[in-house]
């Protein structure tokens, strides 16, 4: 006779699938569409990390993601609560971090009736619709047996080639429903897409003879071997290094190869090698147009007459910006490799460029001292480069920065000479303001050890006031710094400049005078320490007593509005002055 297979509640199945694919932590937010699999996550050893806003807990599962490389998984509400989490996903998906967002959804069984938050208006129960334009799939559950089988599907989707995010839309009722205990376990290993030896051979080719090759990394290349082969490939051929934003940090910054930015925020040196590069090998990277001066020849990338090579794992990006001589759709880390193995086999000896290394030193060396001669400064509110001297020097070599927008970002990315053991984490694709702060609570929940930095402005700060007491609960000692020019100070300085005002871009208050929280006391209110900087040697003060404290911190430090240097072009310009075709 037989017995019939054992069930559990698919919310339970559901827990315990998670758990066996070494999920540590669920982000989120509780509603009542999601309670009966929180129910369940309560007995188990993962532990979830509630946040006051979805978007909060976005970036920090996002933050964690970036820092550990696991994907990250988020919880949210039917209809506004999933919404909330929108721009969070987004960041995440722009940036391709893989990010498992589980959203609970009406009961199945009314659908199309407008049950309580259901999206509805002109599609019936469509939720999945509002995040289609960004995630890699979404999965509406319409079995509770079929769970299982998509969660499965949404990890592999969300690891696999391009990492990004997914979405699992479960209707409330699935989740208390009984379900067969069956297992769904992940690929044992998944095998990146590899350069054949015939192509690294040809890039070989084309990298050996070239008069002025240039290496382009994005931020795809990530492992210490794709590192490792990286260096070891431009320090045996001499190759120039220019890097986009999201690749600060791939070589440090002090490497006698190492150009910097290009685009915009470039330095004049790295944009004239690249319009004058004859052979350029591009790794992990989209041609950004804040990265390209708006794809504007005249400034950064001229493809032709140079020789574009380009590697990525999506296919999509080969030859979407610029034409390629030379496309292949595979991972970087391991393509470097055997584009280095092939070099070595075809040049017998390393190539010397004194010249150019001698260039890149001078520029290179010129640009962080002035930096750091600005940066001593004694005005008051600080210059941004106050800011980041302090930093720099305060902070320990492996210190995490978490930046958001503005000077914290750009300006980090141009001037600020990252420590070899040190981590830079920003938001690229989407430069979305107020991702700094909870993400860097995610990120200091991966790496507990380390000194982590929300380095952010007060534009940004306002926009996610619940990282602050999300780090408070989860004890997580992160040191939030708040670059306080009481602006969105990169618009407002934008419109001065082609406007001549700054209208609607400043904090101000019913009399017109600049306007500020006081983020100090926000902080000391939320049970973390506040630290308002009142003199230009406060800041490093306070910076030591923070790190020493090993508590969340909120530093509030006083800043002029300054615009970060843009030797680059952006079209933008143009458009405002009218000049545009």
């Amino acid at each position: 006779m037989s017995h019939p297979a054992p069930t559990i509640t698919a919310a339970e199945a559901l827990v315990r699938q998670l758990e066996s694919y070494g999920v540590e932590y669920v982000f989120g937010l509780c509603g009542h569409t999601n309670i009966a699999f929180l129910d369940a996550l309560g007995r188990s050893r993962i532990k979830f990390v509630m946040a006051r806003h979805e978007q909060a807990a976005a970036h920090a599962a996002d933050g964690y993601a970036r820092a550990t490389g696991k994907p990250g998984v988020l919880l949210v509400h039917v209809g506004p609560g999933m919404m909330n989490a929108v721009t969070g996903v987004a960041t995440a998906a722009f940036d391709s971090v893989p990010l498992i967002t589980i959203s609970g959804d009406i009961p199945s069984y009314y659908h199309g009736r407008h049950p309580h938050q259901e999206v509805n208006l002109h599609a019936d129960a469509d939720q999945t619709a509002i995040y289609r334009p960004f995630v890699k799939r979404a999965w509406q559950v319409h079995r509770a047996e079929d769970l299982a089988r998509f969660t499965e599907r949404a990890f592999w989707t969300a690891t696999s080639g391009r990492p990004g995010a997914v979405l699992l839309s479960v209707p409330m009722d699935h989740f208390s429903r009984a379900v067969p205990l069956v297992e769904y376990p992940l690929v044992a290993h998944t095998a990146k897409p590899a350069l054949s030896a015939a192509d690294a051979h040809r890039i070989a080719q084309a990298l050996a003879g070239a008069e002025r090759p240039l290496v382009y990394v994005g931020g795809g290349l990530r492992s210490p071997e794709g590192r490792a082969a990286l260096r070891e490939l431009v320090e045996y051929l001499d190759i120039p290094v220019a890097h986009s934003l999201m690749a600060k940090g791939t070589l440090p910054d002090r490497h006698p190869l190492v150009m910097g930015m290009t685009g915009f925020w470039g330095l004049e040196l790295t944009n004239e090698y690249t319009r004058k590069a004859d052979v350029v090998l591009a790794l992990a990277t989209r041609f950004a147009e804040t990265d390209a001066s708006s794809w504007n020849s005249e400034y950064t990338w001229a493809f032709p007459p140079g020789r574009l090579i380009q590697i990525d794992l999506d296919a999509a990006e080969i030859g979407r910006n610029y034409p390629v001589e030379i496309g292949a759709v595979a991972d970087v880390n391991h393509a470097v490799p055997a584009i280095t193995a092939a070099v070595k086999d075809l040049v017998a000896e390393p190539v010397e460029r004194a010249d150019v290394r001698a260039q890149i030193g001078s520029v290179r060396a010129d640009l962080f001292s002035a930096s750091q001669e600005r940066g001593r400064s004694t005005d008051f509110p600080l210059r941004p480069e106050r800011i980041l001297e302090d930093l720099r020097t305060t902070l320990p070599a492996d210190a995490v920065l978490v930046t958001d927008v503005g000077w914290n970002k750009n300006g980090v990315a141009q001037c600020y000479e990252l420590p070899e053991e040190g981590r830079f984490i920003t938001p690229g694709g989407a430069s979305t303001m107020g991702f700094g702060p909870a993400a860097a609570v995610g990120v200091q929940l991966a790496q507990p050890d380390r000194v982590v930095v929300a380095l952010v402005g007060d534009g940004g700060m306002s926009a996610q006031l619940p990282a602050v007491p999300l780090a408070v609960e989860q004890g997580l000692p992160v040191l939030f710094v708040v670059m306080n020019n009481r602006a969105h100070g990169t618009i407002a300085d934008l419109q001065a400049h082609n406007f001549g005002q700054s209208f609607g871009c400043e904090f101000r208050d019913q009399d017109g005078n600049p306007f500020s929280p006081d983020f100090a006391a926000f902080g000391r209110s939320c049970g973390a320490d506040g630290y308002t900087v009142e003199r230009p040697e406060d800041l490093a003060a306070a910076l030591r007593e923070a790190i020493a404290n090993r508590r969340p911190a909120v530093l509030d430090v006083p800043m002029v509005n300054e615009p970060v240097p843009t030797p680059g072009h952006w079209n933008i310009n143009d458009i405002y002055q009218g000049v545009f075709e």
